[in-house]
């Protein structure tokens, strides 16, 4: 057993609700807006019952591992930390002897290793949390099924997320079985699909309404703390602004072909949610001057590059921020991300550019985040897809999106990056938009807090004419 450690930081008023609410019952859900300190009030939880324990399992995004290990360091007195990397893992020899423990949740769909390993770590005297805990509500899917088996026979299990229902009640049936089956009573998906949720007849899989939800609130609330940011976050007004630029006549023309070549060649009844989401990337990285082109699918893809004006909307909006303010830049393609640091190590010098993405292993990210926290360099430049959790960025007051996702959830997550606890000025976010383009389509969607390729794929059943649609892009 590792030595007790102790907490260094205090509770806020709504984290000791919850701890207060959430240190007697074995399991529970932190269900706590982004920005509210889930990870903070986790540990908590941990520290009330470390002498009951003998280690903690911690799965979260592997893009978080290192964000976890800094967090727990921050609020505790050393509590010893151990970060998988399923590339140095053979077997349990090669695990060095700590308390927590903190696992990629991809690496249970991925890694064989990975998973043998927490097998062995997993025992009767185990804490088991599982953050954003969304990443496990697929019922089918490989990793929720083995999270869920392992720790079932952990003392102690804990889910963590700020959307517990990013596409339905249906989302819920997998994270509250990881806790435990008896709390909704359902020991399969489909005896809790047949009692609660509705299909769409035209859609096969498609939810259209679900019932009898006061009976499943009810039924989770003994486990469950849930908390919004407007409740208990006294935080500076969000301001959103934007820079508008136009395409060259060479991108106009790739962004026709691409819509002739993806939509207009295929009949109604072949336009699907895949074909709909290869148009919208096609479309929207002509925007940013290429295109991974595939004249077929299956086909190797060839890059096609545009001379374009995003870059130069980029420099005229850093221009007008104050001298030496840090910047978030989010994007949404390496190629873009490549092409940001080039433009901006050539026009701002010794400002600087850290590089947060996929490219990058755990601890080279770790390293580039904490360079610009530290403001050894002014930018920090970020997919979202890889930066867009779980991230404290709030040492910065100005926000570029050079590219949108097509989600409201993932946009709002990267927003939230920045106005989260510990922000004491208002945060400017500013999108760069092509005009006429997918681009406004996007703004629209995410004004409307929705799906761009949702609303895209109603707008084609409603009007009956993909052309007329298509037009309108």
């Amino acid at each position: 057993m590792t030595r007790p450690f102790s907490t260094t930081t205090k509770l806020y008023s709504w984290q000791q609700a919850a701890v207060d609410k959430l240190v007697r019952p074995r399991v529970s859900a932190l269900f706590m807006d982004m920005g509210t300190g889930k990870t903070r009030t986790a540990i908590e939880l941990v520290a009330r019952r470390q002498r009951r324990i003998s280690n903690v399992v911690w799965f979260c995004p592997v893009s978080l591992k290192e964000t976890i290990e800094y967090e727990i360091g921050k609020h505790t007195d050393g509590a010893s930390v151990h970060v998988f990397d399923a590339n140095g893992l053979t077997d349990m020899r090669n695990v060095p002897r700590a308390f927590w423990y903190v696992v990629g949740i991809e690496s249970m769909s991925s890694s064989d290793r990975t998973v043998l390993t927490a097998n062995a770590l997993i025992n009767p005297a185990s804490y088991v949390l599982v953050d954003e805990s969304g990443y496990i509500k697929g019922h089918h899917a490989l990793r929720t099924q083995r999270i869920t088996a392992l720790s079932a026979r952990a003392r102690y299990r804990t889910i963590l997320t700020g959307t517990p229902m990013s596409q339905g009640v249906q989302d819920l049936f997998s994270q509250m079985g990881f806790l435990s089956p008896k709390i909704l009573g359902y020991n399969s998906f489909y005896s809790f699909a047949a009692n609660h949720l509705e299909y769409s007849e035209k859609y096969p899989g498609l939810v259209v309404r679900a019932h009898n939800t006061e009976w499943l609130a009810a039924k989770m609330q003994p486990y469950v703390y849930q908390v919004t940011k407007d409740e208990c976050l006294d935080l500076p007004d969000k301001l959103f602004d934007r820079r508008y630029f136009g395409m060259t006549d060479e991108q106009r023309e790739a962004y026709q072909r691409a819509k002739y070549e993806i939509l207009f060649n295929l009949d109604d009844d072949e336009i699907d949610s895949y074909v709909i989401f290869r148009l919208f990337t096609a479309l929207q990285q002509i925007t940013s001057g290429f295109w991974n082109y595939r004249p077929h699918v299956g086909a190797e893809p060839h890059l096609l590059e545009f001379e374009h004006r995003r870059t130069d909307a980029l420099l005229d909006a850093v221009a007008d921020l104050p001298a030496g303010a840090q910047v978030v830049i989010w994007c949404k393609f390496v190629y873009s991300l490549r092409q940001i640091a080039e433009t901006l190590g050539a026009a701002r010098g010794a400002d600087g550019v850290a590089l947060f993405y996929g490219g990058l292993d755990a601890r080279e990210r770790s390293v580039e985040l904490a360079r610009w926290r530290h403001g050894d360099v002014r930018f920090l430049v970020a997919t979202q897809a890889t930066g867009g959790h779980g991230l404290d960025m709030t040492n910065a007051h100005y926000v570029m999106f050079y590219e949108n996702s097509f989600k409201y959830a993932q946009r709002l997550q990267a927003e939230d990056r920045c106005h989260r606890i510990g922000q004491t000025e208002r945060v400017t976010y500013l999108d760069l938009v092509c005009r006429r383009s997918i681009d406004e389509r996007i703004q629209k969607a995410l004004h409307e807090k929705g799906d761009a390729l949702k609303d895209f794929r109603r707008e084609i059943d409603k009007v009956k004419d993909k052309k007329a649609a298509a037009e309108r892009l």
